[in-house]
């Protein structure tokens, strides 16, 4: 199943992994919102924690279609995500994300703060107020 996803990190236009991992790779990126979720700092990376009431800003790419498998191999990879590992950092999830255009949602891939590193941000963690990793 191919999904468009949804990035609030370093995977942003702008930002270092953007270049890195997504240049060259997509169809287009278009700002789009997470609701459901707080963000907090990592630090140096956000992780997305799914809360009710919270909202996270981001973008949503859109793969080029011969680039999305190879793509969401090394976004895995970049995420710690691994399906079924518990030493996961992130899960990837699909989750509905609203376009910032014209306020319609679509299924997305999300990377989620794994379980146990939820628990820990919930417990000690800095939340980003502003559910927006480039304001801060």
């Amino acid at each position: 199943m191919t999904f468009p996803i949804f990035v609030y990190g370093t995977l942003r236009l702008g930002e270092a992994n953007h270049d890195l991992f997504l240049r060259g790779r997509t169809r287009s990126v278009e700002p789009g919102r997470l609701h459901g979720a707080v963000l907090y700092d990592g630090p140096g990376h956000p992780y997305a924690v799914e809360e009710p009431g919270g909202t996270v800003h981001g973008e949503l790419v859109t793969a080029s279609p011969e680039a999305y498998g190879e793509l969401l191999v090394a976004l895995d990879r970049l995420e710690g995500y691994t399906p079924g590992s518990p030493r996961n950092l992130y899960e990837r999830v699909g989750r509905e994300v609203t376009r910032a255009g014209d306020g319609r949602t679509v299924r997305a891939w999300v990377y989620v703060a794994a379980p146990a590193v939820a628990a820990r941000l919930r417990g000690r963690g800095k939340i980003i107020e502003s559910g927006d990793w480039l304001l801060g």
